[in-house]
């Protein structure tokens, strides 16, 4: 496959089930195919977009020593600040070029899960940039909500299958800043290569080129979104669920040619992950004789864990 394949949310919204059914073959075939496919149809507004990137700009635009006020210990990463080259990919030392922000899930009716999650942090200096980005995280988790549906009829599961496991899960919207690049890098790149943790992930055209997606014959693609698309991809977690049926693609991204070194890049990816107790155990019916199950029973909480620690953002 040369291209990521392109699907519209709208047919599966449109209550005719021709339109339906067609969406869900298309979006289960270029996930089962490559893994990432570019959806129209969102529930994103460009005003919205607009003003995410716009109050995203302004918080990395704030002097480092502000930035980093907002960096809490302590939690992984989880909420607030992380600073420029503390995250790295799995099996990599060298940190990646990049400094990001984390919002993390707004719990609703769930006590026991509201202390489980880290407390969402206000940035003082901008009064719009939780506003924003609580709204932004709320349209993406709720088109999320309908690619999963989607997916649990390709996989002959009951549609809402996958919504008692995402209500309130701990989901991760993740603005993040590619400074300019001011000198040759030694071994680093932007985001080196890597597959996500979660089940799905829903990324808003990112401000500037660079996303490389690796097909199955091990070459790499520019995924580029258009400006009301969203690049949509499985996560590690999906990809266990389904015993490899749904791909977790490795992507990544490259630095930019030496001349556009002077320029930042901005891009914000959610990532969908559904509660700790979820079991992310190989499905029965992803299993026969030419799929022999591939991974050992495990939580989304603990498979979590693991992760974080091999991102260098938990201690062992």
């Amino acid at each position: 496959m040369s291209q990521i394949p392109s699907v519209d949310l709208r047919d599966f919204l449109s209550g005719d089930p021709q339109r339906k059914a067609r969406f869900v073959s298309q979006l289960g075939g270029a996930f089962e195919a490559i893994g990432f496919v570019a959806l129209r149809g969102h529930f994103l507004s460009d005003s919205l977009v607009a003003s995410l990137y716009a109050q995203v700009k302004q918080f990395f635009d704030l002097p480092l020593e502000v930035k980093e006020q907002y960096q809490i210990a302590g939690i992984g990463g989880q909420r607030g600040y992380t600073s420029f080259g503390k995250e790295h990919a799995k099996g990599r030392k060298a940190g990646d070029l990049k400094e990001f922000w984390h919002f993390g899930q707004y719990v609703e009716n769930d006590p026991a899960l509201a202390r489980e999650y880290p407390e969402n942090v206000m940035v003082s200096e901008l009064p719009d940039f939780n506003e924003v980005g609580r709204e932004t995280y709320k349209m993406l988790e709720k088109t999320a909500l309908y690619v999963l549906r989607a997916l649990a009829l390709r996989l002959e599961l009951p549609e809402t299958y996958f919504d008692g496991y995402i209500r309130n899960g701990n989901s991760i919207l993740r603005p993040i800043h590619y400074p300019p690049i001011l000198e040759e890098p030694k071994d680093a790149v932007r985001a080196a290569a890597h597959g996500d943790i979660n089940l799905i992930t829903l990324l808003m055209g990112a401000h500037g080129r660079g996303l490389q997606v690796q097909n199955h014959e091990g070459d790499w693609i520019d995924a580029i979104a258009a400006p009301d698309q969203l690049m949509i991809n499985v996560g590690d977690m999906l990809s266990r669920l389904t015993n490899n049926r749904l791909k977790s693609t490795i992507h990544r991204v490259v630095n930019p040619p030496r001349e556009l070194w002077g320029s930042s890049r901005y891009s914000v990816p959610f990532f969908m992950h559904p509660i700790s107790s979820m079991p992310l155990n190989c499905l029965e019916h992803c299993v026969d004789e030419k799929h022999p199950r591939l991974y050992d029973d495990i939580t989304a909480g603990e498979f979590l864990h693991e992760r974080l620690i091999e991102l260098g953002l938990v201690k062992k």
